[in-house]
């Protein structure tokens, strides 16, 4: 087996760093994301009258999560790499229904770069099972490094990071064995690992943080998603970049402050709040600590049904970062450089 050392693992073959362009962190390209309750319930049609109740309500209308369409797929791929988009990073983990040699068609039929995640979701909405909750952290770390190493789901497809482990507020014992797990597959594999914190207490992605130091994780290489949903105020934000993690704002393109998902009631920001909150970070000398995403796993926020897309950040907020300010440098450090460095494996 080549080594993966120093190199990028994607979907379709291990690339070198230099071969990486503009890098999306947190989407799911080919996944289904539904709830297990919700699953082979009537799909709803997305259509102009009910665009807006299906992207406003995504979390209650049964197939606003389920994108298993690999035609479709690599539609809104090409759209991406027309747009300026290279690589894209599909976090899906396992508790979603996942689709790796989907995504390999994907990458080689759009020529998108596609990094797969591995790992576990949060024990929330049942998307852990009781056999699941039984797990060990040894038994978890054993799966992760071997979907780094080997391939995910008896498939020759390789992740090439760790994540997004997800965690529920209060976290739950399964999903803190799920952590210890991952941090020891960062350290054996040198991959790195992206967290998604659970919602509702604005301290616990501090927990979180707090947690995988201890256990031994690098945090220069660990990712904390949906910024912009878990911490309130620039203040936090500095204060989590202070840290050392990376910071990833993942939500661009959503503009409503209602966000549907389970949690306490929280105003998210939209664009320029998240531009805003980043320039701040570059000024405090954090630059190579953000990146950026969609986090796109609803099929309403899909250009083939009406939403933004993949493209969004190319197309509208990178103009927007020009005119407040950014330099080229500066967004080529957010969209190329700290992508390379976090998705080569040390």
């Amino acid at each position: 087996m080549p080594s993966q050392s120093g190199r990028i693992q994607t979907v379709c073959g291990l690339i070198e760093p230099c071969e990486l362009g503009r890098t999306l962190m947190h989407e799911h390209v080919v996944t289904d994301y539904t709830p297990p309750a919700q699953r082979g319930q009537l799909e709803i049609e997305v259509t102009l009258e009910n665009h807006f109740e299906l992207t406003y309500h995504w979390v209650k209308h049964p197939g606003m999560r389920r994108l298993c369409d690999p035609a479709v797929a690599t539609r809104e791929m090409q759209w991406m790499v027309e747009s300026g988009g290279r690589a894209v990073v599909d976090v899906s983990t396992r508790g979603m229904i996942l689709f790796p040699e989907h995504l390999r068609e994907v990458s080689e039929r759009s020529g998108a770069q596609i990094i797969m995640g591995c790992g576990r979701y949060y024990d929330d909405e049942g998307f852990l099972t009781e056999q699941d909750r039984a797990r060990t952290v040894d038994d978890l770390a054993t799966e992760f490094i071997r979907e780094i190493r080997e391939g995910v789901d008896g498939t020759s497809v390789k992740a090439g990071i760790i994540g997004e482990i997800g965690c529920s507020c209060p976290w739950t014992d399964a999903e803190k064995r799920s952590m210890r797990a991952a941090v020891i597959a960062q350290q054996e594999t040198g991959a790195a690992l992206t967290i998604h914190p659970g919602r509702g207490d604005p301290d616990a992605a501090f927990e979180i943080v707090a947690f995988i130091t201890k256990a031994g994780a690098d945090l220069s290489r660990t990712i904390i998603d949906h910024i912009e949903r878990r911490l309130a105020g620039t203040d936090a934000v500095l204060r989590m970049a202070d840290t050392g993690v990376v910071l990833e704002f993942d939500m661009f393109g959503q503009e409503t402050s209602h966000f549907a998902a389970t949690g306490k009631p929280f105003d998210l920001s939209g664009d320029g709040a998240r531009l805003t909150w980043m320039r701040a970070l570059i000024d405090r000398g954090h630059a190579d600590q953000i990146v950026i995403s969609h986090d796109i796993c609803q099929k309403p926020r899909l250009q083939s049904f009406g939403g933004h897309g993949y493209s969004h950040i190319y197309r509208n907020v990178i103009p927007m970062m020009h005119q407040r300010g950014y330099t080229d440098r500066e967004i080529e450090t957010i969209l190329v450089d700290t992508p390379r460095r976090l998705l080569a494996i040390a």
